[in-house]
């Protein structure tokens, strides 16, 4: 065994002052979920165990450790949001990460502005420059490799409106390069922003 690598078997614990999983698959893409209750309650939460999983139709998918407000109110309206995380709205975000109960709406408690979306009933959060309106198409809860059944579970939704900020269509082309995403580390507290400065351009091999 090579003694230069740090081994573990995560049922045995990692044995590190943190879980380097999650930092090791990122940075990661933030689910900034609105949904809304049977009864009416706005949520709002960041989730980011989030990624897109089909072009056509275009299929995203965000995953609920445990039976979270968001994972409620989907299952009740079959209807969720996907709101774009930039840098100036990192602060407001992280406000809508707060334990409160399902009463409370995050979007007055982050100071943020519920707008009606298109095809949905949920609304969008207006100071994101995109979002995404979404239909249920399922819901899976994870199983371990011995098929037992773990408190997670990842909800799946096609998206059925986009709404992008004309400021980031660049000759018609979506500028991620200089739209401020921000993306989830994995140390207790680490982001990530992207920037003109990362990027690079690599075209596939032709055959």
């Amino acid at each position: 065994m090579n003694q230069q690598t740090h081994f573990y078997k995560p049922s045995e614990g990692h044995g590190l002052p943190h879980d380097p999983f999650n930092a090791i698959v990122g940075p990661r893409p933030i689910g900034w979920i609105s949904s809304k209750s049977k009864g009416g309650i706005l949520n709002l939460a960041p989730y980011s165990f989030f990624n897109a999983f089909n072009y056509v139709p275009p299929i995203i998918g965000f995953s609920s450790i445990g039976l979270k407000d968001s994972l409620r109110n989907v299952q009740e309206t079959g209807e969720f949001c996907w709101n774009l995380v930039t840098k100036d709205l990192a602060d407001q975000m992280n406000q809508t990460c707060a334990a409160v109960g399902p009463e409370v709406d995050e979007f007055e408690l982050a100071g943020l502005t519920p707008l009606d979306s298109q095809v949905i009933s949920v609304p969008r959060v207006a100071q994101s420059k995109v979002s995404f309106e979404c239909k249920l198409t399922q819901i899976l809860q994870l199983e371990t490799a011995s098929a037992v059944k773990v408190n997670t579970w990842i909800v799946f939704g096609e998206v059925v409106g986009v709404h992008i900020d004309n400021s980031l269509l660049k000759e018609g082309v979506y500028d991620t390069a200089h739209a401020g995403h921000i993306l989830r580390g994995g140390g207790p507290a680490d982001y990530f922003e992207l920037t003109a400065q990362s990027l690079f351009q690599m075209h596939r091999p032709r055959v």
